[in-house]
C-alpha cells in the first residue's frame, strides 16, 4: 500500500494479474514507487485526452501508431498528463517494443511495462481498484485512530493543546491553531521536529505569508474550524499543517480535518464556559455592589474567583456599552470582550476581577492599587484597555463609543457603594461629551437628574427654562442653545466662550442679548444661572 492510500507501480506489478502476464520494465525503472491512483484500459490514439494523471494505463498498442513520430507524440503525451505508467501486451500489434518508444518513455521519465504473456485486463483492473480501495480504507482507520485519541483526551478533560499534540505526533511535524485573520493562537511541535521551537517556525510562516499574496503555505496544510459565526461557512480558527521534518501526506489531511470538528466543540465549549466564568463574576460584583454580598464576606468570595487584591484600596470602574452596541451583540461575544478586556488589563499591572452583565450591558471591575495616589494613572490605562478590548471584541461602532465610569477607591466597603455609584453614573452619562473617563464623583448631579427622569417636574422644569430657545433652534439659525451651553460652561467668561465659538465679541453679545430676550431673564443673575444649566444637563433626559 502506498502511503498515500494508492498502491505503486511497482505493487501493481507484483499482484497476480500482472505478474502472470511476465512484465519487463524497459523504461523509468527508478520511477516505479509512483502511486497508481486508477486504472485505465483503452486502444484509441487520443487516450491522453480521456486521462486526468496517476492512471496506469493498460494497452495492447493498437493507438499507439505505425510511424515513430507518432509514438513519440503519444508517450510524451502520456507523460504530460502524469500517468502513473504505461504497460503494452506484446502480441498481434507489437512482438517487441519499438526503439522510438522505449527511448521517448526514458527520456520522458515514465514507466514503460511490457507484457510477455496475455492478460485478462479486466482482472488486471478488478486487483488493482480493490487494492487501492484497501489503501484508502487503511489511511481512513489511520485518520480514525487519530480522532479516537483526540475525542479521548477531550473526555479526559483536554482542551486545544492536547488535541493538537496528539495531531502533531500523528504528522511528525508542527501543527498551529489561528485565528481566521492569522493571529496565532496555540502551537505544537512534532515528535520528528528534533526539538525545534515552534514559535520559530511560525515565525517563518509568517515572513513566507509577508511575500506572498494569498495561498496556504508552501508544503503545508490548511484547515477550517467551523462555528465563527452565525450562517453557513463560518470559520471560528483555522488549523495550520506544515512540512518541516517530513512530507505531509493524504492521511495527515484527513486527520486534520477531523481534529477540525473536535476543535469547534472544545473551542464553543471553551467560549461558554469563559462566558459563564465571567458572568459569574459579573454577578459576584453586582450582588456586591447591591448590598447581597457583605463587606466581611466578599474577599473570600473574590478569592475563591481569583482576585487577590493585596492591602491597598480597591478601585471600582463600570463600563456600560451603548443601547446599540449591547442590543446587536450575539451572546459569545461577551465571552470574547471579556478575554480580549483581560488581555489588555495584562499591561495594567494590577490585580483585576472583571465581570460582564449582557443585560444591563456592562462591564464591572475591581483593581487593586497600591495606594490613593495612583488611581488617576491607573483610570487612564484601565479606560484604554477596556475601549481596546471594545474594539478586538468587534464590538465598536463608529459614534457609538462606551462610557467608563470610576468611583472612589477604598476598601470593600467603599467598593460596594463605589461599583453601585458607578453603575448608575455610567448610565446617567449617556450622551455627555466623549472623555477617556469620567469621575463618578464629579457626576453627582447628572445622576439626580437622571434618576428624576421620569418625574413629570423634570421634563415641566426643562420646558419653563429653555422650553423658547428649544422652539426657536427647531425653527431658526443660528441655534442657540450651543450658544448658552458654552457660555455657562466657561462661568460667562465671554472672551473664552466667543474663542470657543469661533465668533467675534459683537456676534456674541447679539447672540447673548437674543438668549435674554427670548427667556425674559438676566444671563448675569446667579440663580438664572443655576436654573439654566441644570435645565441644560436635565434635557438628555427627557423626551
Amino acid at each position: 500500500m502506498d502511503s498515500q492510500g494508492g498502491i505503486t507501480v511497482q505493487r501493481a506489478l507484483e499482484l497476480p494479474g500482472l505478474r502472470g502476464g511476465l512484465p519487463e520494465v524497459v523504461a523509468g525503472a527508478e520511477r516505479l514507487g509512483r502511486t497508481v491512483r486508477w486504472v485505465h484500459a483503452g486502444e484509441v490514439p487520443n487516450i491522453a485526452s480521456l486521462l486526468k494523471g496517476g492512471e496506469l494505463l493498460l494497452t495492447t498498442g493498437l493507438g499507439l501508431g505505425t510511424r515513430p513520430a507518432e509514438q513519440r507524440a503519444f508517450v510524451r503525451r502520456l507523460a504530460e498528463r502524469g500517468i502513473a505508467a504505461l504497460v503494452v501486451e506484446l502480441g498481434p500489434r507489437f512482438s517487441r517494443l519499438p526503439a522510438t518508444l522505449v527511448d521517448t518513455a526514458r527520456a520522458a521519465g515514465l514507466p514503460l511495462v511490457a507484457l510477455h504473456r496475455e492478460v485478462p485486463f479486466v482482472t488486471v483492473t478488478e486487483e488493482i481498484h480493490t487494492e487501492i480501495v484497501n489503501g484508502h480504507y487503511a489511511l481512513l482507520q489511520r485518520a480514525e485512530e487519530v480522532h479516537r485519541r483526540c475525542t479521548g483526551a477531550l473526555l479526559s478533560g483536554g482542551g486545544v493543546p492536547q488535541v493538537l499534540s496528539i495531531l502533531a505526533d500523528f504528522t511528525a511535524n508542527p501543527v498551529f491553531l489561528e485565528t481566521p485573520d492569522g493571529q496565532l493562537l496555540y502551537a505544537a511541535a512534532g515528535s520528528g521536529e528534533a526539538g525545534a521551537d515552534p514559535l520559530q517556525v511560525w515565525e517563518g510562516l509568517r515572513g513566507q505569508r509577508e511575500s506572498r499574496e494569498s495561498g496556504p503555505p508552501t508544503g503545508g496544510v490548511v484547515v477550517d474550524v467551523p462555528g465563527g459565526g452565525h450562517g453557513t461557512g463560518a470559520v471560528r480558527a483555522r488549523l495550520v499543517l506544515l512540512a518541516v521534518a517530513a512530507p505531509l501526506l493524504p492521511v495527515h489531511r484527513m486527520a486534520a480535518e477531523r481534529a477540525a470538528g473536535i476543535l469547534a466543540v472544545v473551542l464553543m465549549q471553551a467560549r461558554q464556559e469563559e462566558e459563564l466564568a465571567a458572568r459569574g463574576r459579573g454577578d459576584f460584583l453586582t450582588d456586591l455592589a447591591e448590598g447581597r454580598i457583605s463587606a466581611e464576606d466578599a474577599p473570600a468570595q473574590a478569592k475563591v474567583l481569583g482576585f487577590k487584591p493585596g492591602e491597598g484600596p480597591l478601585l471600582p470602574v463600570v463600563m456600560r456599552l451603548t443601547s446599540d452596541l449591547s442590543e446587536s451583540s450575539p451572546t459569545g461575544n461577551w465571552a470574547v470582550l471579556a478575554r480580549a478586556v483581560l488581555e489588555e488589563l495584562s499591561s495594567v499591572g494590577v490585580p483585576v476581577l472583571l465581570g460582564v452583565r449582557p443585560v444591563e450591558g456592562r462591564v464591572p471591575l475591581l483593581l487593586g492599587l497600591r495606594s490613593e495616589s495612583e488611581r488617576h494613572a491607573v483610570a487612564d490605562r484601565v479606560a484604554a484597555a477596556l475601549r481596546a478590548g471594545v474594539e478586538r471584541a468587534g464590538l465598536a461602532r463608529a459614534g457609538a463609543q462606551p462610557v467608563v465610569v470610576v468611583a472612589a477607591a477604598g476598601g470593600w466597603t467603599a467598593a460596594s457603594a463605589g461599583l453601585r455609584h458607578a453603575a448608575e453614573t455610567a448610565a446617567a452619562a449617556q450622551g455627555l461629551s466623549e472623555r477617556p473617563w469620567y469621575d463618578a464623583r464629579r457626576l453627582d448631579i447628572d445622576l439626580l437628574l437622571w434618576r428624576l427622569r421620569e418625574h413629570p417636574d423634570l421634563a415641566a422644569f426643562v420646558e419653563r427654562a429653555i422650553g423658547p430657545l428649544r422652539a426657536h433652534d427647531a425653527a431658526s439659525r443660528p441655534p442657540l442653545l450651543p450658544t448658552l451651553e458654552t457660555y455657562l460652561a466657561h462661568a460667562g467668561r465671554k472672551a473664552e466662550t466667543a474663542r470657543e465659538l469661533h465668533l467675534n465679541r459683537q456676534t456674541l453679545y447679539n447672540r447673548l442679548a437674543r438668549i435674554a430676550e427670548l427667556l425674559g431673564t438676566d444671563l448675569d443673575d446667579p440663580q438664572t444661572v443655576l436654573a439654566l444649566s441644570l435645565a441644560l444637563r436635565a434635557r438628555r433626559h427627557v423626551a
